[in-house]
């Protein structure tokens, strides 16, 4: 077994002592785990924290984790496999555990669905009064944190790795944009430990080591209480527990109860308060009774025989928060060789571990990251402020009923295009992505909706599609967005498309560079437009591309997001520059039958189809403005998409509207057009997990040149992305049954306003993929029939678009 390369993991905690045995079994032996602390109570969140592990969660990914994490900690003999039961008290919250039912189906775990009776059997102290029912899941229970750090340490150490207690890390030593080493100060002094590879699984202190190595290491730790009842006469062991209609949790400790609350106000700690108000150990801070009483009184109302016991043995634990809920795992971007696996919880922690070790092995992990990945982030969300107050946030919705369309409040307004103003005077109603105000439709159509349900005589159905939605998950919708939709089929509409990422890539072997890491052919004459993808290493979908070649050595990049900013800038040789313009630009896109009649009076570009073929671009002017117009479709019509820079972005709009033809479309109309005409949508309908022709997008595929991914890609395929149209309007993630069997489940769906049918698109097996297959989409616990159907669903001979 190879000894190299040289590793240094700053953390004995869980994480850390998982990712050794994680690396050590793949042949890295050469791996030295640092800790300020003793071994292995080193003081951390690990030492304190409760091991309650429930599997399911609304990602895939998470779900695995924790998955994984209890498969291994119960081989280790360090996890109790008690079962997980989930209480609803409230009719939300129990049509919240249908949903969850249905995530743990679509993920693989087991579950059921339980009444109140059977709740109160499972833990006999509920007064089942209280309870409409429950969410069980045997296979969920407690890890008992340090001895699992205990158990894989020392497999680690068997195969060669060492661990150092009292090391504190002063220093991260690089040279040359490389990691060489740590900096530590021990009682016999300070000493350098070489390394090849850094990962810092320090937990709430990362912030502080990212700064040692110029990384900000976006996390909030907070203080989160938990107390245990006084003995208690005739209790048994049990299920963990949770009550999130109150935000407390519990679990057996012999005949005592623990209670864990986030009930009460955030409690942010600095990174210079931790140690100094640390009590029985840095990660401890003082308990505060005052914020506790409130949860005491709210838990003895679930379980009464609490009100017979006073609580005690009472903390504020440390744990790691970020912005949105999700760890930070992966490499810093400018510093080679140094690695975060932070803000993970015991519930993830073996799973986590695995996915970096196999980055770090094999260069890509066997599961979808891309929801992890610590360079998700675009620079205003590292701002400290902003991971406080949303860390703050995500604290107290930690156990919330969330929709996931679900905006934060605060800090809001943080992104906006040049055409915010004039959307807020349409009255556009905004959520948010990536820090960017996006509208999902227009007060300002309302009348455009009464005037097609006048001429439909007084009836809106089947055109607007609110019989097909479940009143809950029509939240964030408007029937406004049928009119919008309409609009764009029949007349022509104006979509803010600011907030796609934009890249410049240049350079004199930029061509040569985007040839080798996309998949289709983008060596083409400057003014051509391509639809291409990025691979992993194994064939995964990373994302997925448009290309302009706007001269010979220089090209602009449609992306989605701040992770393809970081894949190709890590990838660019030299002589090859990669810039993000998204800041100082913006874009329209003006799509439908009519675009080509709003936007050629304004130009002194020739917009004929033979002119201005689909998928070329050309420069030139609208009205004042100079502009970069493509001609590409995400909604399946006509048009351009028109680029300026972000100071005239106001003016091209004026520009366009002044001629009294458009509307404005929201991203609810967008996802509804979308989803009609097949187009996928990355992060959603496909992940590394799957390869371009599984997803349907072999099209993009040119196996005739080298690229990232080719060798390992093949046609040959086992499942399949496909359409159904169902009798319901689902929300994605439900899983899909054939004759009673689960076998697969929702990514995208919306209602198609065109087609006047409800849409969901499913990953199947191959040979359910078949137009005409009969299934059910389990949605809330109830059977929604569906059937697989041809695609694309709108305008198949491309009509529409190539006119």
């Amino acid at each position: 077994m190879t000894s190299r390369p040289r590793l240094v993991i700053i953390g004995a905690g869980i994480v850390g002592c998982a990712l050794a045995d994680e690396l050590t079994v793949r042949g890295w032996t050469d791996v030295t785990v640092v800790d300020q602390g003793p071994l292995f109570a080193t003081g951390g969140s690990s030492s304190h924290a409760p091991g309650l592990v429930f599997q399911t969660n609304p990602s895939k990914t998470m779900t695995e984790f924790a998955s994984y994490t209890v498969r291994k900690y119960t081989e280790l003999g360090c996890f109790e496999q008690v079962g997980g039961l989930e209480v609803a008290t409230t009719q939300e919250r129990w049509q919240d555990l249908h949903r969850k039912h249905g995530w743990a189906e679509s993920w693989g775990v087991e579950g059921e669905l339980v009444d109140a009776e059977r709740c109160a059997e499972l833990w006999p102290l509920l007064d089942r009064r209280r309870v409409l029912g429950g969410f069980h899941v045997p296979t969920d229970g407690l890890a008992a944190a340090v001895s699992c750090c205990e158990a894989q340490a020392g497999r680690a150490v068997e195969r060669g790795a060492r661990f150092l207690a009292g090391h504190t890390v002063v220093d991260v030593q690089h040279k040359g944009g490389r990691v060489t080493g740590v900096a530590v100060r021990t009682a016999a002094g300070y000493r350098v430990i070489e390394a090849d590879v850094v990962v810092c699984a320090a937990g709430f202190w990362g912030p502080a080591i990212g700064a040692m190595a110029g990384l900000t290491v976006p996390l909030q730790p907070l203080a989160h209480q938990y107390a245990k009842s006084g003995p208690l006469a005739g209790l048994s062991s049990g299920p963990i527990l949770r009550h999130q209609d109150a935000d407390l949790y519990f679990r057996h400790h012999g005949d005592r109860v623990g209670v864990g609350s986030y009930a009460h106000r955030p409690m942010p700690v600095a990174q210079h308060e931790i140690g100094p108000k640390g009590t029985t150990m840095p990660s401890v801070q003082k308990f505060t009774e005052e914020d506790f009483d409130p949860a005491w009184w709210d838990a003895g109302e679930l379980l009464p025989a609490l009100r017979k016991s006073r609580y005690e043995d009472g903390i504020n634990g440390i744990f790691s928060f970020t912005s949105d809920g999700f760890p930070l795992i992966g490499e810093a971007p400018e510093l080679d060789g140094f690695w975060v696996a932070e803000a993970v919880w015991v519930t993830h922690s073996a799973g986590v571990a695995k996915a970096v070790a196999e980055l770090l092995v094999d260069g890509h992990s066997g599961v979808d990251l891309h929801e992890c990945e610590l360079n998700r982030f675009e620079p205003v969300q590292l701002a400290p402020a902003f991971v406080e107050e949303r860390g703050k946030q995500n604290f107290v919705e930690v156990y919330d009923v969330i929709h996931p369309l679900q905006p934060m409040d605060s800090p809001r307004p943080m992104r906006t295009s040049p055409f915010y103003a004039r959307q807020l005077e349409l009255g556009g109603h905004f959520l948010e992505a990536a820090g960017w105000e996006r509208p999902h439709w227009f007060e300002a159509n309302a009348p455009l909706l009464e005037d097609l349900v006048r001429e439909r005589g007084g009836e809106p159905e089947p055109l607007v599609g609110a019989a097909r939605r479940q009143e809950w998950a029509a939240r964030h919708w408007s029937p406004i967005a049928a009119a919008e939709s309409y609009a764009t089929r029949e007349n022509v509409a104006l979509y803010d498309m600011t907030p796609l990422k934009r890249i410049e890539v240049g350079g004199a072997r930029a061509a040569a560079f985007l040839q080798r890491l996309t998949t289709n052919n983008v060596d083409k004459k400057p003014g051509s437009v391509t639809y291409t993808l990025l691979l992993d290493a194994k064939g995964g979908i990373r994302s997925d591309l448009t290309v302009a070649r706007l001269a010979e050595d220089r090209f602009q990049i449609g992306a989605n997001g701040n992770l393809d900013l970081d894949w190709i800038t890590r990838h660019a040789p030299g002589g090859v520059y990669v810039r993000d313009i998204t800041p100082g630009t913006c874009c329209v896109g003006v799509w439908g039958p009519r675009a080509r009649e709003l936007v050629q009076p304004l130009t002194d570009l020739d917009l004929s189809h033979e002119g201005f073929p689909y998928f070329t671009c050309k420069s030139g002017y609208v009205g004042q403005v100079p502009v970069t117009a493509m001609r590409v479709s995400y909604v399946g019509e006509l048009g351009w998409e028109l680029y300026t820079s972000a100071d005239l972005g106001l003016k091209l709009w004026d520009t366009l509207w002044g001629t009294g033809l458009p509307i404005a479309g929201g991203r609810a109309a967008f996802t509804s057009l979308r989803v009609e005409k097949g187009y996928r949508l990355w992060g959603v309908d496909m992940t590394p997990e799957h390869n371009p022709y599984e997803a349907g997008l072999g099209f993009a595929v040119r196996k005739d040149k080298d690229f990232v991914g080719r060798d390992a890609l093949s046609a040959e395929v086992t499942r399949k992305l496909a359409p159904l149209l169902s009798a319901e309007v689902v929300m994605g993630k439900e899983p899909v049954r054939h004759q009673g069997r689960t076998v697969g489940y929702v990514t995208s769906a919306a209602y198609g306003h065109t087609i006047e049918r409800p849409i969901a698109y499913a990953w199947l097996p191959i040979e359910l993929a078949t137009p005409g297959t009969q299934l059910d989409i389990s949605y809330f616990g109830r059977r929604v029939p569906a059937e697989v159907a041809a695609e694309p669903l709108y305008d198949p001979q491309m009509e529409k678009i190539r006119r």
